[in-house]
């Protein structure tokens, strides 16, 4: 390979590794925020109206730790599948807990 093709090829895998780290911190990031806002509002103690607004809070702050957690990770894939099996863990916790205790 030649020094401008493998160049090139460092080029797009930056690239590659940029456009994984912004999908994981947006979308990726705000879906698991929202999941985990849903699981907190389920399990916390207390009056379903506080128990909302404190997940919501929680979730807000979650959200800007995973975006932070998307560009401070070694590589984009491993920031979107971290951030994926955190969205799973809460999902897995708010179907159970509906399973369980049925919906609200």
């Amino acid at each position: 390979m030649t020094a401008t093709g493998q160049a090139r090829h460092v080029l797009w895998r930056r690239l590659g590794d940029n456009a994984l780290r912004l999908i994981a911190a947006m979308p990726v990031g705000y879906a698991v925020a929202s999941l985990w806002a849903m699981a907190l509002a389920r399990v916390l103690p207390g009056d379903p109206v506080q128990t909302t607004m404190a997940a919501a809070l929680i979730a807000l702050l979650l959200c800007a730790l995973a975006a932070m957690w998307a560009y401070a990770a070694r590589s984009g894939w491993r920031a979107l599948w971290t951030l994926v099996v955190a969205g799973g863990i809460a999902g897995a916790i708010t179907w159970g807990s509906i399973a369980v205790w049925g919906r609200v």
